[in-house]
């Protein structure tokens, strides 16, 4: 099982990187680094869980930013 959800997690970070709005990369590098969270705390690798919470936060707070910041398009 442990096995799949890192796999899951190594699927959904690569899938971001075809995104092109940077706010969207950055929720779904968050939601990636949440299953390897998941999947450090199931093998107890702390390294893992550690890295991971720094991500998930600097994804997280980067994309609230950035989304502030965007001005909307007028069409």
């Amino acid at each position: 099982m442990s096995e799949w959800i890192g796999w899951l997690a190594t699927a959904i970070f690569a899938t971001s990187y075809f995104f092109r709005n940077p706010v969207t990369m950055r929720w779904v590098q968050a939601g990636a680094a949440v299953c390897w969270i998941l999947y450090g705390i199931l093998l107890h690798a702390m390294p893992v869980i550690g890295a991971n919470l720094i991500v998930v936060t600097l994804a997280v707070l980067t994309a609230w930013r950035s989304a502030a910041l965007q001005v909307p398009v007028k069409e």
